[in-house]
């Protein structure tokens, strides 16, 4: 058994962040992340206008976030190979 926690989604190579996920969770994750804004695109868009819209983005990119922090390998500045 390895001693490494499984983590969802990996350090970006250059810059600071993750990348695209490395197991079936974090790709539910991603899955949910694009649908809820596709959904809130199409319902909140027409019905409540930008600034509705811009707040349920914001919402739904800062819970994006803290899932990838608890998921996510620790973040940093990387520049090239680890």
């Amino acid at each position: 058994m390895s001693d490494k926690p499984p983590y969802w989604f990996p350090v970006k190579r250059y810059g600071w962040g993750w990348g695209l996920p490395i197991t079936w969770q974090g790709w539910v994750v991603l899955a949910i992340f694009v649908g809820l804004l596709i959904a809130g695109a199409l319902w909140l868009l027409p019905s409540y206008g930008k600034p509705a819209f811009v707040v349920y983005v914001l919402l739904l990119v800062a819970a994006f976030t803290f899932v990838c922090w608890l998921k996510g390998e620790p973040p940093g500045w990387h520049w090239g190979s680890k």
